[in-house]
């Protein structure tokens, strides 16, 4: 029995070891899953990276993109595209003028009533309305016909008659966000349709003059005094309505943009066409910028291959809300493959655009102790249940750098602008002394910055980096809302021929 005792003693220790020598070997595999896993992390921070020195890199080249825009159509990445807006609303206009916004499937149309100086906007009212399908692949009389019918119903609604003479003509602003060749402030040929648009017989059209046309034969006596086929020039003239010292505008939210008054002899490509000698916006189609200066991963690179659109809209892809929850799933799916922090619901981190920048935006500014709302969304979105919270804590710092690197690069493109324009403090393009800095604001518009605080504040704190402190003192941004309807009716404003 001693021995039988011994040998069972001596077997249990053995199994004992065995599985002590299993659960030790477990848990150095984790530990190097989960090495792997902050490896990653650590890979993809130093990637993104943005020093003062790189910013100010990425500002002198927006700023030499600019004006090689400005030289010659094809000479940059950057349109630097001519609006033929030369007069910005500036908070005198008097008087009742409309908007039509027609950018998708439903349009909107607006009244805007302008009590002149000291009064600024009285009141606006708005609707909004579908296009029916069909009326999206028939003919542009049937359309136009449809939209100015409609335009007429509603000025007879909201019209009380006590703003204008009966005989007067009635101004609109027309914001068409389809791609549009502009000839002049009311004028532009559409160069196709998109958004799931296909009346065929309006390409090559003036689209200003087919409105103006239905208006005629629906009895409404309006025209068109200002056409605009980005809503970005709408928020640079809204912002200037309340405030003159507005020089610039950026859209940051789906897609970005940004705008800016350029000097008329700065713009060497359209000498000749236009007839002021004042100051001209700009729309530069900043989503298209690109220069070996910005920080680009691996993960940028594939996303750029795999999109519709590769090889454009760099800049875009990097710093818009279209991307960074994309950008946020690509690295979280690479952790997956590389470790198993995330276990057996890693497959579904696989799906493209599964993780929109919403729900990225809401797990990055999750303050709770114990990251409950990355949880949520980490169960209910990504149906990736059972993560522990130090893997919560990595998926929110990869929410951070994408979003820090974004905002920044954001921040490095509006300085760009300010540069070309002698803004930034150095006085360059100006001739200027840097003894005598002028009030600058740019208008900014989009969801990204206005509902992204995180994303805000990491913007706010880069220009005041980049610019230095004593020259951001004399720069402001300011979120102004929607450009693409009252924006529209102020530009009509001011572009009047009632004026």
């Amino acid at each position: 029995m001693g021995r039988v005792g011994f040998g069972v003693a001596v077997g249990c220790a053995v199994v004992t070891c065995a599985i002590a020598a299993v659960l030790v070997g477990r848990r150095v595999q984790n530990r190097r899953k989960w090495r792997r896993a902050v490896e990653v992390l650590r890979e993809f921070e130093e990637g993104c990276a943005t020093s003062i020195g790189r910013l100010g890199q990425v500002v002198d080249a927006m700023a030499v993109e600019m004006h090689a825009g400005l030289a010659s159509d094809g000479g940059s990445k950057l349109k630097m595209l001519l609006t033929f807006i030369d007069n910005l609303p500036d908070g005198n206009a008097k008087g009742t003028y409309y908007a039509l916004d027609l950018g998708g499937t439903n349009f909107r149309v607006l009244r805007v009533r302008l009590g002149g100086k000291g009064s600024m906007i009285i009141s606006h009212q708005v609707e909004y309305h579908p296009i029916p399908q069909e009326l999206m692949s028939g003919t542009s009389e049937d359309l136009f016909d449809y939209i100015a019918m409609t335009l007429k119903q509603f000025v007879e609604r909201a019209d009380d008659g006590s703003e204008q003479k009966a005989d007067e003509k009635k101004e609109l602003g027309f914001t068409f966000s389809f791609p549009v060749r502009q000839m002049s402030v009311s004028s532009g040929i559409l160069v196709k349709w998109t958004k799931g648009f296909s009346v065929e017989d309006a390409v090559g059209k003036d689209i200003a003059q087919c409105l103006e046309e239905a208006m005629t034969k629906a009895g409404l006596n309006m025209q068109v005094a200002a056409l605009q086929v980005n809503d970005i020039v709408g928020t640079l003239a809204l912002c200037h309505y309340y405030d003159k010292d507005t020089v610039a505008a950026v859209i940051i939210g789906t897609g970005t943009n940004a705008c800016y008054v350029e000097r008329t002899d700065a713009i060497i490509k359209c000498q000749g066409l236009l007839k002021n000698s004042g100051g001209t916006v700009v729309n530069m189609e900043w989503g298209n910028f690109w220069s070996s200066h910005l920080p680009r991963t691996s993960y940028d690179i594939a996303l750029d291959d795999e999109s519709p659109n590769s090889n454009d809209q760099g800049f875009e892809k990097m710093i818009s809300g279209m991307y960074l929850g994309e950008i946020t799933r690509r690295v979280l799916y690479r952790m997956a493959q590389e470790s198993d922090i995330f276990g057996d619901g890693a497959y579904n981190l696989s799906i493209r655009f599964i993780l929109r920048t919403p729900s990225m935006a809401a797990m990055h500014e999750d303050d709770s102790p114990d990251l409950r709302e990355v949880r949520r969304i980490l169960t209910e979105t990504l149906q990736v249940p059972h993560v522990s919270l130090r893997a919560r804590r990595l998926i929110v710092r990869v929410c951070d750098i994408v979003t820090r690197r974004a905002a920044r690069l954001a921040a490095a493109g509006i300085v760009g602008i300010l540069k070309k324009i002698g803004r930034d403090g150095s006085g360059v393009a100006s001739g200027r002394a840097k003894g005598t800095p002028r009030r600058t604001v740019v208008a900014i518009e989009g969801a990204l910055y206005v509902n992204y605080s995180m994303f805000r504040e990491y913007l706010n704190e880069a220009v005041v980096e980049i610019l230095g402190e004593e020259a951001a003192q004399n720069v402001v941004l300011r979120v102004s809302e929607d450009g693409s309807g009252i924006g529209a009716a102020l530009l009509a404003a001011a572009h009047s021929s009632n004026r």
